[in-house]
């Protein structure tokens, strides 16, 4: 291999080395795993000089985040898009001008630059980072949350806003006025690229990937996909368009395929290592030496920049209807300058808007506020009021299988294993944001939602479902679900979580299909093992436990005809000798004495 190739292939193993170091250390260190690998490009790449060539790597690397916004259009069907378009076009517009026109303000009052740059770097600015964020809510699982949808929808709008401001950069460069574009041809190609873009989505894709299905072709469906991908990106690039935005379009029109999961399985792994890649690749690309020289000027630009998006992003997410806490997270998350600022700078520097020193300047400020995501995150966190209670969007996508599994708590998850285990689909409610976060990151098909309303039951398949198991914890929470179930849906049978006996009592009395308490189980396993290391053989303990079993049930009877405190003389109170519980073995036989004594008196002269 030549030594040029050496090279390259020395610096792949270098950088996935400090990947599988940075990620688990970051990860355990409770920064999350942007910052490792964020840590690990600028330790190979500016301090220690390992690794060479950031920009380059960057360039490639953002086939990561092309990547992921496919995945995330896969995972939003066009219906549901349209249903976002307030957030999107209403709150992203808000927040891209809003932000853009107020980081103008100093950049002219303090005259750092021509008023054509301080567009450029204003609007520039006010985009923030796609890779960052989405990867952050993905670590936590707050993808579905309030705050992670209005992120979503403000990141969306922001990698559509970076067309408009690629396109203006001739129009402010000083050199010349005259343009060899024409704005009306520009925005007519955009157009087209989109429209075939929609008809290969609706009419060329789904056969294709029909017929490579069938031949069985493993490989081949991994290279369809990454042509789909690669593809779209490239047409929406000549189109004028951001390679993620005609990834993510590609997405959204293949959201309906009946291969939507296969996709999202074969690029799954080319997404993570080259978003990783990215990550590093940034780190790899800061300039220490603009740092050092303009220390001063970033350590003020950097957190003035981040308060002042922190604070416009809160004040209009609360203006359109955010919660307190859904808009600290949102401002959280969201104060940084974005990957396309690279794009856009690099741009404006080569047209000669403002000078190289100045796009390196700019590019290291991006980076440092880049850098300190993970923390603004850690702090809006710590900003939330403990009593504001965290709602989900309710998204019942894909909702509905033979078993309604409603309450997701440890009963709930135990109960999934075993149904899941047997081949059985469950499709899972719950209206905890912290267990819906949690339970996501396992692959579960759980959604948010209030299993006492009717519309929350009708969206989630309770019609569809064979099965319904109310699993919620909480005597009157689940007397609300049974309740509402048989008086709207009368023929849905009804498996449900006991709270206690008396709860028990009162399940049977409204004529559900079964019931057991939730301790009830547990506590047999719990006392026989507890006869076992007694000394006690484990079949005698196995009887003991059905016998107490079946006392159990034949109280529960009495009780529910007499009352609660009826068959009070079925409890055990002391200690009771095992004979009247365990049947002999074999049958007793007649001993006869004289024998008896006749033996041991033998037995003594021996």
């Amino acid at each position: 291999m030549p030594e040029h190739d050496m090279h390259y292939f020395r610096e792949a193993l270098i950088l996935l080395a400090g990947a599988v170091i940075a990620a688990p250390l970051a990860k355990r260190l409770g920064l999350g795993t942007v910052l490792g690998y964020l840590f690990v490009g600028i330790l190979l790449g500016p301090m220690l000089r390992i690794v060479i060539g950031g920009g380059e790597i960057l360039n490639f690397a953002e086939l990561g985040v092309v990547l992921l916004l496919f995945i995330i259009g896969l995972e939003l069907k066009p219906s549901r898009l349209l249903s976002m378009s307030r957030e999107i076009f209403g709150l992203g517009l808000a927040q891209v001008v809003v932000t853009g026109l107020v980081l103008m303000g100093p950049i002219l009052l303090l005259k750092l630059t021509s008023f054509n740059a301080a567009i450029i770097i204003a609007f520039g600015l006010a985009l923030s980072s796609t890779a960052f964020a989405l990867q952050i809510l993905e670590e936590r699982g707050e993808r579905n949350t309030a705050a992670g949808q209005r992120a979503f929808s403000i990141l969306l709008f922001q990698d559509l806003a970076i067309v408009p401001l690629l396109a203006i950069i001739p129009l402010l460069t000083p050199f010349s006025a005259e343009g060899n574009t024409n704005p009306l041809l520009d925005f007519g190609i955009a157009i087209a690229a989109i429209v075939a873009l929609f008809i290969a989505g609706r009419y060329i894709l789904n056969p294709i990937f029909q017929l490579i299905a069938t031949s069985g072709a493993r490989e081949a469906m991994i290279a369809a996909a990454l042509l789909v991908v690669l593809g779209s990106a490239n047409l929406m690039q000549f189109a004028g368009l951001s390679m993620a935005m005609g990834a993510f379009l590609a997405g959204v029109l293949l959201a309906e395929s009946s291969y939507r999961h296969e996709l999202e399985a074969d690029i799954e792994p080319f997404r993570g290592i080259l978003l990783a890649l990215f990550f590093m690749a940034v780190g790899l690309s800061l300039n220490l030496d603009v740092v050092v020289e303009n220390w001063l000027m970033i350590a003020i630009a950097v957190p003035v920049i981040m308060i002042i998006k922190s604070l416009l992003i809160y004040i209009l997410c609360r203006l359109f209807g955010s919660s307190h806490n859904a808009a600290i997270r949102i401002a959280g998350l969201l104060p940084q300058s974005g990957e396309f600022g690279f794009v856009i700078f690099t741009a404006a520097a080569t047209a000669g808007i403002f000078s190289s020193d100045t796009g390196s300047l700019l590019i290291a400020i991006v980076t440092v506020t880049m850098a300190l995501t993970p923390f603004t995150t850690m702090l809006a966190e710590r900003l939330q009021t403990a009593s504001e209670h965290e709602e989900l969007e309710e998204n019942f996508e894909n909702a509905g299988s033979d078993v309604l599994m409603i309450g997701f708590s440890r009963f709930g998850q135990i109960v999934s294993q075993t149904l899941l285990a047997g081949g059985t689909d469950v499709t899972i409610i719950d209206h905890s944001a912290d267990q819906i976060r949690s339970a996501s990151k396992f692959g579960f098909n759980i959604y948010f939602g209030d299993g006492a309303r009717k519309d929350v039951l009708l969206a989630a398949g309770v019609k569809r479902a064979k099965v319904v198991a109310v699993c919620t914890h909480g005597r009157a929470t689940t007397d609300r679900i049974v309740n509402l179930i048989q008086a709207e849906f009368p023929e849905t049978r009804l498996l449900v979580r006991a709270y206690d006996r008396a709860h028990t009592l009162s399940l049977r009395d409204r004529g559900v299909d079964y019931e057991i308490r939730e301790t009830l189980e547990s506590s047999f396993v719990f006392s026989r093992k507890t006869l076992e290391m007694l000394g006690m053989d484990e079949e005698i303990a196995d009887e003991i436990v059905s016998d107490t079993r079946r006392r159990d049930e034949d109280r529960l009877k009495v009780q529910a005809i007499e009352g609660f405190y009826a068959g009070n003389d079925m409890l055990h109170t002391r200690p009771v000798t095992p004979e009247p519980l365990i049947k002999p073995k074999r049958a007793a036989e007649r001993i006869d004495l004289k024998d008896s004594e006749a033996e041991a008196a033998e037995a003594k002269n021996q």
